[in-house]
């Protein structure tokens, strides 16, 4: 009989607890019945962080790891591994510095994904921190380390530092190399990069064979360029390798979207039609390729269509849409879509689709009108509205309106600013402009008055041209 409540808590484990209380009555039974199996710790600490309410879940899952006498490396990665990104990178940084903890390659790899899953400009400074501290151990050698050293900083945008440490690697999976093609391909800028990576992959003698993920990056990457010539070659190389792409809802829909992003919308809908499987991904890429090419009548019939067999739009099937009217000038079209969001299908307004709309009617000159639809707003406008307007009231050269906005704008920037912080000078260079622009040349000298108060600097500008082909695979 003294054996039953153990067994009881072990068999709750197993079962996988949906509250907090269960996990707590199966928590104390292991610890008044003595039980210290790293292992069922392990799972305790998994069920805690896989509660909804993860800050007092992740309190219990610490008390766990700390209810040994000494650190305990297996539990120590696995909470690591489990909670939040920004609690596992202050975990591994408290721990290791101040406990005599050994840690494991597993460590390094868990806490280098937790700052690939947080990107900022602190996480990059931390991850950098964690690369310093690989290579004065040695570590560096494992490949999963290495691997997920390069997605962090891929993540994080440095891509000179993914590849640097890419070409470094004495080994090379298909996880390193998709890691790297998909940092590239997440973004217009690096687009180029990912497919003469790709185009190295296929020349090379690593051995590595492309995989599905890696075709649905390099069909991103494609699309990215908007080159028709590239893309068209991606997909006969993904017809003559992959085994029934139509097959693929992944596949099926970077094709879909490459070819709208290229200008063949007649192709897209071929793909789109052919397709066996279709996701909310693939739906929203064709009722975004259909609005791009100006057909937003189309696209909101297709909306009805998706809903028709049972795929609901989403918040970034909306995003998308939006993004596509305001890309094409459709202000009417726009605004009917963003009305029929909460009335028709449901979705609730966000920050990026009010930006959206701000967008649509501040570029096609409607100033008033995105004002008092800002004015109107149920959530209070972010600086980034109000700077997307100020920018076109200084397009449209509104000084009047460009006036009301940037005072706005600045004071935003003033109540934001802690003490010690200085303004952005962005914002009062185009409220100076603007003023310059109407010859109001007092009000010009006010703001730049105000710069001089505030401390704030003017940044110098810059600029980038590129002069090689977009072309830059012909998948032979």
């Amino acid at each position: 009989m003294h054996h039953l409540p153990r067994l009881r808590a072990l068999s709750l484990l197993n079962l996988k607890p949906k509250s907090t209380h269960q996990l707590k009555q199966a928590h104390a039974q292991l610890i008044t019945n003595g039980l210290k199996s790293t292992f069922t710790y392990g799972k305790l600490i998994e069920h805690y962080c896989g509660l909804s309410d993860s800050e007092s879940t992740s309190l219990y899952a610490h008390l766990v790891f700390k209810h040994f006498d000494e650190p305990n490396l297996f539990l120590f990665n696995t909470l690591i591994r489990c909670t939040q990104p920004q609690d596992s990178i202050f975990l591994f940084a408290n721990w290791v510095s101040e406990a005599s903890l050994c840690v494991d390659d597993f460590t390094y790899k868990f806490v280098l994904g937790a700052c690939a899953r947080l990107p900022s400009v602190p996480t990059l400074v931390v991850g950098r921190e964690i690369h310093a501290r690989i290579v004065k151990q040695g570590n560096i050698s494992n490949i999963l380390v290495h691997t997920t050293l390069l997605h962090f900083y891929a993540s994080n945008k440095d891509f000179d530092s993914a590849r640097k440490v890419f070409n470094e690697m004495t080994e090379r999976n298909s996880v390193t190399w998709n890691a790297m093609i998909t940092g590239y391909s997440s973004q217009r800028e690096s687009a180029r990069d990912a497919l003469l990576l790709f185009r190295d992959m296929l020349d090379g003698d690593s051995g590595v064979k492309p995989t599905d993920t890696t075709m649905v990056c390099v069909l991103s990457a494609a699309s990215h360029l908007g080159v028709m010539e590239t893309g068209a070659c991606v997909h006969g190389y993904v017809e003559k390798t992959i085994p029934a792409p139509d097959s693929d809802v992944f596949m099926g829909t970077g094709l879909v979207d490459m070819y709208s992003k290229c200008g063949s919308l007649d192709t897209a809908l071929t793909v789109f039609k052919r397709m066996r499987q279709r996701n909310v991904l693939t739906w929203t890429a064709m009722a975004t390729g259909l609005a791009i090419h100006g057909k937003a009548s189309e696209a909101l019939e297709l909306l009805d269509v998706m809903k028709a067999n049972g795929t609901n739009p989403n918040a970034v099937t909306f995003t998308s849409l939006l993004s596509a009217c305001c890309h094409v000038g459709l202000v009417e079209e726009g605004l009917q879509l963003f009305h029929m969001m909460k009335s028709k299908f449901r979705v609730t307004p966000q920050m990026q689709h009010y930006g959206c709309i701000v967008d649509l009617l501040s570029r096609s000159g409607h100033l008033c009108e995105a004002y008092d639809f800002i004015a109107a707003m149920p959530v209070e406008a972010n600086a980034v509205l109000w700077r997307s307007l100020l920018s076109s009231c200084n397009v449209h050269g509104d000084a009047s309106m460009g006036e009301k906005v940037g005072k706005k704008l600045l004071h935003i920037q003033v109540m934001q600013s802690s003490a010690d912080e200085i303004p952005k000078s962005e914002d009062y260079v185009a409220l100076s402009n603007i003023f310059a622009h109407a010859e109001k040349w007092e009000a010009v000298e006010m703001v730049r008055e105000e710069m001089k108060v505030m401390r704030v600097e003017n940044k110098a500008g810059s600029s980038s041209v590129q002069t090689t082909s977009n072309h830059v695979w012909d998948g032979s």
